[in-house]
């Protein structure tokens, strides 16, 4: 399909390397855009050239300072809409208050749908995401979502880069994992587990423990999956059950490392072979600090989103097999 109008990309102050990298791949130059912080703590931003009549994709994370982040994308979605851009679409690899998706107690917002109604009045017509907390986020908006999956790049890291895969179990941490985990043991042939986390006894201040509910992990190769990792709690009640349990060796997959509130050298102690993130979020603070961590880059997955996007091509092979076929890049 022919477009008279081209790609313009642009960058908050978030995630600028998986920008730059997106932007390379695509041999589009990043549009030279500020974003300063005046010092009561508003945003200015300036878009140092024309959009007009253009493709806009704006990349913009949800990182530690995930207000920040938003704020920013607001305002340069704006900034773009007042500049006449033709499309714009808001390229957020790790989506903002994902895990606040319904109301879980009397009197509770959900953020979720708020963040949707904002990016809608600011102009947003099309939004890109990678593995949301829950799909659910996407009927919270009025204009297309592209939720691109993980999957196929952890499919294809565990196939090349876990020894002893075939003799493995895939393991979710929690019930709520269940569908995530079942769909990757299908797809790699192996079986799957999940884990409960409870307490022992009623008090909030009881000490917490895990208990496998389905799947026997004794002298296995554990692979632990899940989508967001942030205190790092459920990953070290886990990777301890699992020890236990009798696992051969373990490692953990997650799709947002965002680990804001976690002391990365209990990663190190904990018996745990890999912890691999994707760079849905940056992570090279993070690599400094933890020698078990490892990184997979997205930036082929974003690029190849957007390319299709602008085209008018289908989505719908980067939901399959596309990333799994190609090499996966770890950082």
């Amino acid at each position: 399909m022919h477009h008279n109008n081209s790609i313009r990309i642009l960058a908050g102050n978030s995630h600028p390397a998986l920008a730059q990298s997106v932007a390379e791949r695509l041999n589009v130059p990043l549009v030279p855009c500020t974003v300063k912080k005046f010092s009561n703590g508003e945003l200015n931003v300036k878009i140092s050239e024309s959009v007009r009549e253009e493709d806009v994709f704006i990349i913009q994370s949800s990182c530690n300072d995930a207000n920040d982040n938003l704020m920013e994308l607001l305002i340069l979605i704006s900034a773009c809409k007042m500049a006449s851009a033709r499309r714009i679409t808001a390229v957020i690899p790790s989506f903002p208050y994902a895990r606040m998706d319904r109301r879980q107690k009397p009197r509770a917002p959900i953020t979720a749908k708020l963040v949707a109604n904002m990016l809608v009045v600011a102009g947003c017509d099309h939004v890109i995401t990678m593995d949301l907390h829950a799909s659910q986020i996407q009927g919270f908006f009025d204009i297309p979502v592209d939720n691109l999956f993980a999957e196929p790049l952890m499919l294809s890291y565990m196939k090349r880069s876990i020894e002893g895969w075939k003799n493995g179990i895939i393991v979710s941490p929690h019930a709520g994992g269940a569908k995530r985990v079942a769909a990757i043991a299908d797809k790699l042939g192996v079986e799957f587990a999940l884990i409960h986390r409870k307490r022992d006894g009623r008090a909030l201040d009881a000490p917490e423990r895990m208990e496998i509910l389905v799947g026997d992990v004794k002298d296995k190769v554990v692979i632990l999956v899940d989508d967001i990792i942030d205190t790092g709690t459920t990953l070290a009640l886990a990777t301890k059950t699992l020890h236990e349990k009798g696992a051969k060796s373990i490692h953990a997959l997650v799709t947002h490392g965002l680990l804001s509130s976690i002391d990365l050298s209990t990663v190190e102690r904990l018996p745990l072979e890999h912890l691999v993130v994707l760079n849905t979020v940056p992570q090279d603070k993070h690599k400094d600090e933890c020698s078990k961590l490892c990184v997979i880059d997205i930036s082929s997955t974003i690029a190849e989103g957007i390319r299709r996007t602008h085209n008018g091509e289908s989505i719908s092979l980067l939901f399959g097999e596309w990333a799994e076929l190609g090499n996966v890049e770890v950082l």
